[in-house]
This record gives C-alpha cells, structure tokens and sequence, in this order.
C-alpha cells in the first residue's frame, strides 16, 4: 500500500511539475501503468481504503444536487432522458462491436465505453466480474481524447454561433 501512494503521490508531483492538464491525476496514472507494465510495481490498494474511497465518490456526487440544480433539471428532463438514451445506445453500440470483433465479453465492452466519471466506472468494475485494465484503459483514452478534442471543438463551435473565442492565456 505504501508503495502504491509513493507512486501517486510522485506522479502527481511530475504531472504537476510537467503542467499536464490536469496533472496530479494524468502524472499518477502515467506513472501507475508504467510501472504496471514494466512489472516493476502493481499497484494495489486494502479493501478498507476502497471502500472509504467510494463513500467518498458517492458523497461528492449526491452533496453536488441542489435544489436549484434538480429544478432546472426537471425542466430539461424530457431532452436530458432523450440524450442518456441516446449516449446509452451509442456507447452499447461501440460495446456490441468490440465484442463482436475483438472477442471482448460484454459487461467488459459496455464499462469500457460507458460514458460518465472514470471514478464511477473504476468502482462498478472493480466489483465486477470483468476486465479492470481494458476498461480503465479505454476511460483513460477517453479522457484523454476529450482534453486534447474538446478545447479546440468548443472554439470551433463557438466561432461557429458568432461567439468570440477565449482569449489564450499563456502558461
């Protein structure tokens, strides 16, 4: 277990230090999955961290609903259910093909596809019966898509609507 927060904690340090979008977390997973990889460490955390960690998760997610955000929520709700099931089908279409074409079982596809937090999907397949590396790995490719995509798309889109873009700050 020590080992496991020395590598989290240095690879947030190099992350950081590195100015990585969002380097604490990239830093730390960076450093896990090589060491990981190389054998040289596994990683590996005592069932009571977890569980801490998960009570932690769910309390960030539920403390973050107000009143104000479930009442323009419910006024949404008729395109917010239209997008989930949308997202849904999409992501368990992406699932079907991965099973279909690379053999991947299907609890394991749709996890690795499942659109949400990297921290809720970490807990469900960590309880599961599935593949944790495939799927942490397809999330993390996902986040990491959505970091180097997602700025310069919402630029776009926004120059598109007659917005005016960001200015850039330099780092």
């Amino acid at each position: 277990m020590l080992r496991t927060i020395a590598i989290a904690g240095i690879g947030a340090g190099v992350g950081v230090a590195l100015k990585l979008p969002a380097g604490a977390l990239l830093g730390s997973l960076i450093a896990g999955a090589a060491l990981n990889v190389t054998g040289v460490a596994q990683p590996v955390l005592p069932q009571w961290l977890l569980a801490i960690s998960y009570a932690v998760v769910g309390w960030r997610i539920g403390l973050s609903f107000t009143r104000d955000t479930l009442r323009v929520a419910g006024k949404a709700m008729p395109r917010i259910l239209l997008s989930v099931a949308l997202l849904i089908a999409f992501c368990g279409g992406i699932a079907a093909v991965l099973t279909r074409w690379w053999g991947i079982d299907p609890v394991t596809a749709y996890l690795a596809t499942s659109p949400g937090g990297m921290d809720s999907v970490a807990i469900i397949a960590a309880s599961s019966p599935v593949d944790v590396p495939f799927v942490m790995a397809l999330q993390v490719l996902r986040f990491l898509g959505v970091l180097l995509i997602g700025p310069p798309l919402a630029k776009f889109v926004a120059t598109r609507q007659g917005g005016v873009p960001p200015p850039v700050i330099p780092t």
